[in-house]
């Protein structure tokens, strides 16, 4: 089950877990939305995506203002985005900045990422650095400077380091749970109410060895 992270008049925000729509869909499973809608007893109106097979910080908010003016931000690109992804293989730098240009394909739900411009083609860019490694897996904390369908994803793939589970990009297996261990770690912004500077944070999966095995890599990176 989601776990709320903050709530206030204008805000809510979960922590979705993996494998939840966020919004519904043609599935019929109960999405995050309608959960937290339920929790609050009101309509929300969301503010941006996270893909179902991820986990993570999702902001809905409760007026039309509030969404408006938190869509901005992120339009803008001024929202702080963070996340946790694990890979198989290391990247070849530590850390680096990554920009490919992305075209989507909506009958196949997914990003194909090319290093030049071609027509329909949305450019994306991140930041990443490796936060250490057990003894099958490696840890990123990805900081996301654009918002494209299937970024991360997409853009990890594209450099030889598919996230472990996500077969649609390369990855060798999938999860039992068809998840992906991709975690929407941080998010930060202005609150559109107060003008206050929010950060938002959630926690990996519990009952995961995976992401157990690598949670103290994380702390290493939250104390650092």
């Amino acid at each position: 089950m989601p776990d709320i992270l903050y709530q206030d008049s204008i805000l809510i925000a979960i922590n979705k877990p993996a494998g939840w729509p966020a919004q519904p869909d043609k599935t019929g499973d109960t999405s995050a939305l309608e959960w937290a809608e339920k929790e609050c007893n009101q309509s929300l109106h969301p503010v941006h995506r996270l893909d179902r097979p991820a986990s993570g910080v999702l902001l809905f908010a409760k007026t039309k203002a509030a969404m408006t003016q938190l869509q901005q931000q992120f339009q803008e690109q001024t929202v702080e985005k963070d996340y946790l992804a694990v890979v198989a293989s290391l990247p070849k730098d530590p850390e680096g900045t990554l920009v490919h240009y992305l075209q989507k394909n909506a009958s196949k739900n997914r990003a194909y990422a090319s290093e030049t411009e071609q027509p329909d083609t949305d450019r994306a860019e991140l930041r990443y650095r490796v936060l250490g490694s057990s003894d099958r897996y490696h840890l990123l904390e990805i900081r996301l400077l654009t918002g494209r369908h299937h970024q991360i994803r997409a853009q990890l793939a594209a450099i030889g380091c598919p996230i472990k589970g996500d077969v649609k990009y390369g990855a060798r297996r999938g999860n039992r749970d068809r998840s992906i261990h991709l975690h929407a770690w941080k998010l930060a912004f202005e609150h559109p109410g107060s003008g206050e500077w929010m950060t938002l944070e959630a926690g990996v999966p519990e009952g995961d060895a995976v992401w157990e095995a690598l949670r103290g890599l994380k702390q290493d990176a939250q104390d650092g």
